[in-house]
């Protein structure tokens, strides 16, 4: 009873805090990040003047191959009137439902690792649009008087598109039209292109044949369902678009039968030669979780021997992954794959490189520890704090495995926000089925900058409830009437005894939920590990990360 106390005391406490304030980066830092966000002004209001999906939501069928789907001629019609730089370079195009950013990474950081100038166009950002194009040799996001230059000298182009599309032109289509005039400026070895969403309506899909080095499909999941057709195999058709005639695909997997079906079909019939990485002829292991470069990270050995319709191999023994869990290493074995077909190719890239590219690649919000003192600058010292954007059922299986490597004997505590297009209940189900979970807090994060596609914290509540019931888990609640009451009169056990029950609580603010779900976890866990997982989507990642950078 008296830890009871001391938990709804504190908790109490908590909940009238003011939001997090304390933060201790040198003043020299923040002022030049702010500076640097500043000379963007221009290009971002510009931008977010445009129709984004991303903020909005995708309309159904819009990513298919049909009347219904984004028009590629208006993508087209811009291309040239910058002058088609896509056309100047070398790109490696990615689809995919999940892994296509990580995938990106390694291959962009081998590639760098060789000596190549890469320009690296990726969605979503974190902290800053920039994020999205990276270009050179360092692999840093395109600096802020960069990009600012280059949207002046085509902003009259632009104005005239805009006009000539009767206003149609999307955020995300003047952004990828940017990004190829600022690799063709930069003089780029090679583009590392990620698609927005789908693949044979997405805007990058502008790669021609004879530009195309390769296409990379990572996987395919039930993801943005109604903007791709409704069903697995519409998703499957509408990435197997980016393959193009007589050019090589590279297939991340492993993929259920029928839909692996559906994009060989599709290959063949483009006669593109394929490289599956999840050929037999593959083999990975993990050995152990490891300190490398002072972060955690995990000890593997790859190896892959194909012989079919190119000769590919390969042996890292004892590689050192900073990305975190088996989905991962299957990313580093796309990705390897990907850098051995340019090799046959004719491209120069060294084993010793494509080790040096995977160890090298790190990114926000994939199985991301914070340190003692990001935790600290959080208000939240000596707590073990883990980010990872995670809002499918299958990647928040990824995350719980992860953190099954990681922490076997964790017990976790839970803040979540998500948006309203994805399955909150699917992805509750697993992580109530997967860990010991103390408390789940679910709170709420503006999606691309707006509201429109944020789920509330209550509804969000709703549905962690409903899939503890579900699951014959049992819970306390602050939806309950007797909500204090009950508190003050029923005992919860602590991590020690075999039952308790999972606390479940809405709170509009970030900042009181991962107080309060931090507290909770500390005395239910006493002398126990304990980690606290913030996830949900990307959003609440860059909100937590931005927190540590003012």
């Amino acid at each position: 009873m008296k830890i009871l106390k001391r938990i709804i005391s504190r908790y109490s406490t908590l909940t009238h805090r003011e939001p997090l304030k304390r933060f201790h980066l040198e003043s020299k830092q923040w002022l030049s990040t702010f500076t640097e966000e500043l000379e963007l002004t221009d290009f971002t209001q510009y931008i977010d003047s445009l129709k984004n999906y991303e903020k909005s939501g995708v309309p159904k069928d819009a990513g298919t191959d049909s009347d219904d789907g984004f028009d590629l001629g208006r993508m087209r019609r811009l291309m040239d009137r910058l002058g088609n730089p896509q056309s100047k370079f070398k790109s490696v195009h990615i689809a995919g439902t999940k892994g296509k950013g990580s995938t990106a990474a390694y291959l962009s950081n081998i590639l760098r690792a060789e000596g190549y100038s890469v320009g690296c166009y990726s969605s979503p950002h974190i902290l800053s649009i920039r994020e999205r194009m990276s270009v050179g040799r360092m692999g840093k996001p395109v600096s802020s008087k960069t990009l600012s230059c280059l949207f002046h000298r085509i902003k009259q182009r632009l104005d005239e598109a805009v006009v000539l599309e009767n206003g149609c032109l999307t955020h995300f289509e003047v952004l990828t039209a940017v990004a190829f005039t600022l690799f063709a400026q930069e003089n780029i070895d090679i583009a590392i292109v990620e698609t927005g969403l789908g693949g044979a309506r997405d805007a990058t899909n502008i790669i021609s044949s004879s530009e195309l080095a390769a296409s990379v499909i990572t996987t395919i999941g039930e993801e943005h369902l109604a903007a791709l057709g409704g069903s697995l195999e519409s998703i499957a058709m509408a990435k197997a678009g980016i393959i193009k005639q007589g050019r090589p695909l590279i297939l991340g997997g492993p993929f259920l039968p029928h839909i692996d079906r559906i994009l060989r079909d599709r290959a063949s019939l483009m006669s593109s030669p394929i490289v599956s990485a999840s050929d037999a002829g593959i083999r990975t292991t993990v050995k152990g979780i490891s300190t490398f470069k002072g972060r955690p990270s995990q000890s593997c050995d790859l190896i892959i021997q194909l012989n079919r319709d190119f000769q590919l191999s390969i042996e890292l023994c004892d590689l050192n992954l900073s990305m975190l869990g088996s989905h991962q290493l299957q990313n580093a074995v796309t990705a390897t794959s990907t850098a051995l077909c340019l090799r046959y190719q004719g491209w120069r890239i060294s084993d010793g490189s494509i080790r040096v590219g995977l160890e090298n690649t790190l990114l926000h919000g994939r199985s991301q520890f914070l340190t003692s003192k990001e935790a600290e600058t959080l208000a939240l010292p000596g707590s073990t704090v883990l980010l990872d954007g995670a809002h499918t059922k299958e990647s928040a299986k990824a995350l719980l495995d992860t953190i099954q490597m990681t922490f076997p004997d964790s017990r976790l505590a839970v803040v979540v926000a998500m948006a309203s297009d994805k399955d909150h209940l699917a992805f509750a189900k697993e992580f109530l089925s997967g860990r010991q979970l103390e408390a789940v807090f679910l709170t709420e994060a503006d999606i691309a900058g707006g509201t429109s596609r944020t789920t509330s914290a209550s509804v969000l509540r709703d549905c962690w409830i409903r899939a503890s019931r579900e699951l014959g888990i049992k819970v306390v609640d602050d939806k309950m009437e007797e909500w204090g009451e009950l508190f003050e009169d029923k005992f919860i056990c602590t991590a020690r005894d075999s039952e308790h029950e999972l606390i479940v609580a809405a709170k509009n603010s970030l900042s009181d939920s991962l107080r309060s779900a931090n507290q909770i976890l500390r005395e239910r866990t006493q002398n126990w590990p304990g980690i606290l997982v913030v996830t949900g989507s990307l959003h609440i990642v860059s909100l937590v990360l931005a927190s540590l950078n003012r």
